[in-house]
């Protein structure tokens, strides 16, 4: 699988994990807080700042739906009046994005219609994500893949059959490069919900690189999708779940971030390869299994018995393996007590 550019980063099977730190609309409304949260992402080590870019109006309209679910933690809220409280202002986005790149960190954006698109244009994003909710929306796909950028698609409320539609439909307009996120549409989404195992699954499917955009609670699950190979790793965050948002409940704060930052790459660099064998780093280590030791102060011509000799560390005399082929054997000379047993010290 061919790596993947975006921006000054490069994401790849052979490449540490590509954390994205997703703002969404924990900034509450104040554009020094979205700054606070760009510069804690950055000190936490993000890769990336993402940005979700619509408006009310581009979304949906007031009056068409109100939010019915007792488990959810936006239940009774009217859709229209939920997004206005959460949209990120447009005219933020210029400031959020400089300061992220000031800070090392790539940035860019889900756009939520195509207006979204013509406009993350003119700031030039390096990339473009595709939310879950959008991702059938094959006209904003279409769009999208017409500017020749990275796709980064989560493949929530999905069925196979959605996610092969939506990767033909990139693939068709001429997006070159697109990674798939597994993702699971709940908030916060629960580990056994997550079906980690559908990573490499997709993988062999879809032939791209795989990803998860993940909405479960701490840092665990993330690091076991490492494990099966996601790449990247997209987190909701804020700077205190305490201080409230519309995504606060099952953001990351800044530590956690930390975290999953050094643990992830931990877990990558864990991988390794296949290996049978004693390492390098091990050989001074292979002194402390155990060999065969006299126990007890043998006379020439004397039996070895399991009253004379026993299994001990260091390994400076026979392995254990050998033990029984030992027993009964005579001592060719004197041997001491706590004198590694070696070759030629029986007939």
């Amino acid at each position: 699988m061919e790596d993947i550019k975006i921006g000054k980063s490069i994401i790849g099977s052979d490449h540490k994990p590509f954390i994205i730190a997703e703002m969404s609309g924990n900034h509450n409304h104040s554009l020094d807080r979205a700054l606070a949260l760009v510069d804690a992402a950055a000190a936490a080590g993000a890769h990336a700042l993402k940005l979700q870019t619509y408006t009310a109006d581009t979304i949906t309209m007031k009056g068409v739906h109100t939010i019915d679910d007792k488990n959810s933690l936006w239940n009774g809220q009217e859709l229209h009046n939920l997004y206005k409280m959460a949209y990120t202002p447009w005219e933020w986005h210029k400031a959020i994005f400089d300061r992220a790149k000031e800070k090392g960190m790539e940035a860019f954006s889900s756009p939520f219609d195509e207006t979204a698109v013509d406009f993350l244009e003119t700031l030039n994003v390096p990339a473009y994500k595709i939310a879950s909710f959008e991702n059938t929306h094959h006209p904003l796909l279409r769009k999208v893949a017409k500017t020749g950028k990275p796709v980064i698609v989560s493949t929530g409320v999905s069925n196979l059959e959605d996610i092969v539609e939506s990767v033909e439909v990139l693939r068709k307009a001429g997006c070159k490069d697109i990674i798939l996120l597994k993702c699971t549409s709940t908030y916060p989404s629960s580990p056994e919900n997550t079906n980690l195992l559908t990573i490499p699954d997709m993988y062999t499917k879809h032939k791209c690189l795989i990803g998860l955009s993940d909405h479960t609670m701490g840092t665990g699950v993330s690091v076991a999708a490492v494990a099966l190979g996601a790449r990247v790793i997209e987190k909701h965050f804020t700077l205190r779940r305490a201080d409230g948002g519309v995504d606060s409940a099952f953001s990351l704060e800044p530590e956690e971030l930390k975290d999953l930052v050094v643990e992830s790459e931990r877990a990558f660099l864990a991988l390794g390869k296949v290996f049978y064998g004693i390492q390098k780093a091990e050989e001074k280590s292979v002194l402390y299994k155990r060999s065969i030791y006299v126990s007890a102060d043998i006379k020439k011509g004397e039996t070895f018995t399991e009253n004379n000799l026993r299994i001990i560390r260091p390994a400076l005399g026979l392995a254990p393996k050998y033990w029984e082929d030992v027993l009964g054997k005579k001592a060719t000379k004197d041997l001491e007590t706590g004198t590694p047993l070696t070759e030629g010290n029986w007939e």
